[in-house]
């Protein structure tokens, strides 16, 4: 049995791409990988929601060079594309000759944004022991702190240098967690077209990774509610300014009294919320209904 973390990134989206310091936590809730060997010469694989109901099955030819599906959709395509990065990563691997019943199961809906590809790369990776952020970069890309999560079990701060992720544990369990909510926004955002998007603009790429890098290490250090809202604000400011996009609070929930930030690429997934007052009624009003507190999202050791 393989198992891997969900994620969330506190700061520095879109940023931690071109060496930002980043915070990011893993979540209580992840996916696992069952592999079981069996006699047969194909690959078996089911995938079941959180709440166990299958919501895809296919079998897979090991025979030849190159793995092969009946089923052509985009899941087997995607999953055509892991397990053959992974076997130029170690070519011993699904080349023995064995047939595997595998069992992927998330803990959470697919429509959340915590890490459905990241959490399957690295259970992949796992099983067949290559090096995950390898396999991420043959695949489906991106920064990479998905993967660290994944492999982690307390927050982290996260950067890229020279080309490589840096990954160190710390301690972030704010005094104030009561007062911080993690909201869904109904909708998942893609996070390769907010990349995209991203790339496309012209900023102070020096400034802007200095400030982001100053605005993490006083967020992740603070005990004082109302500074931790302010760095919350002049991050979101900063980002909008960069990606010159609307902050998701003045498009959405421009009442609200507190802070919102968007949490890795803007317009769907989960917002943070930092509230003194519990914001539930509020956001149920506009339709909000998944509302989870630090506690019921957060994985602290």
């Amino acid at each position: 049995m393989f198992y891997s973390h969900g994620k969330l990134l506190i700061t520095a989206e879109y940023v931690v791409l071109d060496g930002a310091m980043a915070l990011a936590v893993p979540t209580k809730m992840g996916q696992s990988l069952e592999v079981e060997a069996t006699k047969k010469t194909f690959l078996n694989w089911k995938s079941l929601t959180h709440t166990n109901d299958l919501w895809y099955e296919a079998d897979f030819n090991l025979n030849g060079s190159n793995l092969s599906c009946s089923n052509s959709c985009k899941v087997s395509q995607n999953l055509i594309k892991i397990l053959e990065a992974a076997r130029s990563l170690n070519p011993k691997f699904l080349a023995e000759g064995t047939g595997y019943h595998v069992v992927s199961k998330l803990e959470f809906p697919q429509n959340w944004g915590l890490g459905s590809s990241s959490t399957l790369l690295n259970n992949v990776a796992q099983w067949a022991k290559v090096d995950a952020f390898e396999l991420s970069n043959l695949t489906f890309g991106g920064s990479g702190y998905d993967i660290a999560c994944a492999q982690n079990s307390s927050p982290i701060f996260y950067h890229i240098k020279n080309l490589k992720p840096k990954i160190t544990p710390t301690h972030f369990n704010p005094n104030f967690k009561e007062h911080l909510y993690f909201v869904h926004l109904n909708e998942k955002q893609n996070s390769r077209d907010g990349i995209k998007h991203y790339k496309a603009q012209e900023f102070n790429l020096e400034d802007t990774v200095a400030t982001i890098n100053s605005i993490t290490e006083n967020l992740s250090k603070t005990n004082n509610f109302d500074e931790f809202c302010e760095l919350l604000h002049l991050h979101e400011t900063l980002i909008s300014n960069v990606t010159k996009q609307e902050t998701i609070k003045n498009k959405l929930f421009s009442d609200f009294n507190g802070s919102i930030k968007s949490l890795g690429a803007w317009g769907g997934d989960f917002v943070l919320v930092a509230s003194k007052d519990n914001p539930k009624s509020y956001f149920e009003s506009k339709r909000f209904q998944t509302i989870l507190s630090w506690d019921e999202m957060v994985l602290e050791s």
